[in-house]
């Protein structure tokens, strides 16, 4: 490690490898700094499998096209329109070079998955899935010179103009405080959801019930730095991506297999064994990130999805195996339930169902309820064919929205909204300027890419001048 460097990353996932690259392509001397271990090294990207991009035709492993407009669109839908148009247009254009960007960079593609195929036309899955990607891309990056640090997380930066006056990183290795001096520094350490302690300023004691199914080392030390050295803060602190886990599953850093993605396919219940939501708005790769939330704001944190064997291959396989018996009453039992509330709900439910229905799971079908307080509006089939299949569930969180401010060259803003000196950021550290709430499959890859790139380029630029 060089007392001096022109560009210092913090973080060590996709976003962080992003910027190296385009650092290093620029000319600049990088080093990246990692708090984790190298085998718990790059966050959440190493539990990743796909990336969304703009495509005009057939592109990378993508067939047809997906447009700027449509893409728009389906981001509005997942967040309601609680995004920054400008920049989220952006990120959408700018991932149209992705196709072509990351297999230059040593990335393979593979076709969709089973249970991933709604995803053929607006996702490209990784060959490998996302460790393979990362050791990768470290790979790639120590062919090209990029000087990688583990076990020092950061715990201060000594802020300066960056250029004759360098800003100091302060980190606690396993050897003890050291420094590197930094031109220009960019922030791609993540966001603060393993930081339950964060949570719950926001979410008081039901933090204490969320599985943090990412990297236990997003605990948000960088952005509270930067947010006490005067950065803006954007996005809503209570906000984050977040789905339906396996509730058997660990508290931390159980990764995309404890995703369950059986809520459409079946009923959810809460704790008292009634519905709470419609579990058939839209198809998963959009509606399946509303679940963690939705669970979440019930009491006591906990769900229950309950199906019959006609739906028991419509999900992906998951991670423990299913609780299952040959009555309503049984499985109610096996999951702790009031046996006669779930199946007063199971029954006044099948009720409801209009018969007739094409069952669909690649298309918003016609499978309904109708007469409910809570309708079902698609995929609605009877639970009436043993044996009974029964999960419990948790909000899985994968990260925070909260964040710090940026502009298009991914410079982190104060509250003037100056960009601070040769500070940028990247990844899911600034997701909240796109993301207020809401969610859709790779669309955090999306992000960590484009704005990776941004930053490592724009920081190279500056630092080199």
């Amino acid at each position: 490690m060089k007392p001096l460097y022109d560009v210092v990353i913090v973080g060590g996932g996709n976003a962080a490898i992003c910027a190296a690259f385009e650092a290093r392509h620029a000319g600049a001397s990088v080093l990246v700094i990692e708090a984790a271990t190298p085998f718990m090294r790059a966050g959440n990207s190493r539990h990743t499998r796909n990336v969304r991009y703009m495509h005009i035709g057939d592109a990378g492993a993508m067939v047809g096209t997906y447009t700027e407009d449509e893409f728009y669109a389906d981001l509005l839908q997942v967040t309601g329109g609680e995004t920054d148009e400008d920049l989220a247009r952006f990120t959408i254009r700018q991932s149209a070079s992705l196709a072509e960007w990351m297999p230059a960079h040593g990335i393979k593609w593979q076709s969709a998955l089973k249970g991933t195929l709604q995803l053929a036309r607006t996702n490209a899955f990784f060959l490998g899935g996302g460790k393979a990607l990362i050791n990768t891309y470290y790979e790639t990056a120590a062919k090209m010179g990029i000087e990688v640090i583990y076990e020092s997380p950061v715990v201060d930066v000594t802020m300066r103009d960056g250029m004759e006056h360098p800003h100091t990183l302060h980190m606690d290795t396993k050897d003890g405080p050291k420094t590197v001096d930094a031109k220009a520094i960019v922030v791609a350490s993540g966001g603060f959801e393993a930081n339950l302690e964060w949570l719950g300023l926001y979410w008081g004691e039901a933090a204490n019930n969320f599985f943090i199914r990412g990297t236990p080392y997003n605990t948000g030390k960088m952005l509270r730095i930067f947010l006490d050295k005067g950065a803006k803060a954007v996005g809503n602190e209570r906000e984050f991506h977040a789905v339906a886990v396996d509730a058997r599953a660990p508290q931390f850093d159980g990764g995309i297999v404890t995703r369950l993605d059986t809520v459409p396919f079946s009923i959810a219940v809460n704790k008292y064994g009634k519905r709470f939501s419609d579990e058939g708005v839209d198809i998963w790769p959009k509606r399946y990130a509303v679940w963690g939330g939705l669970i979440a704001r019930q009491d006591d944190q906990i769900a229950y999805s309950i199906m019959d064997s006609k739906a028991a291959n419509t999900f992906m396989p998951s991670a423990f195996p299913a609780m299952k018996a040959n009555s309503v009453h049984e499985l109610a039992k096996m999951l702790g339930l009031d046996p006669e509330a779930v199946v007063e709900t199971v029954t006044e439910y099948n009720n409801h169902v209009v018969p007739g229905g094409t069952f669909d799971l690649t298309k918003l079908d016609d499978c309904r309820t109708e007469g409910l307080e809570i309708e079902k509006t698609h995929w609605a089939q009877t639970i009436d064919t043993p044996p009974f299949i029964g999960y419990p569930l948790r909000p899985g969180i994968t990260f925070t929205y909260y964040g710090l401010g940026v502009n298009e060259c991914a410079q982190v803003l104060d509250q003037q909204n100056k960009p601070l000196p040769n500070i940028y950021a990247a990844g899911e550290v600034m997701s909240g300027n796109i993301l207020g709430r809401g969610y859709m499959a790779g669309f955090g890859m999306t992000i960590g890419s484009v704005w990776g790139r941004i930053a490592g380029r724009e920081a190279a630029q500056n630092a080199l001048r």
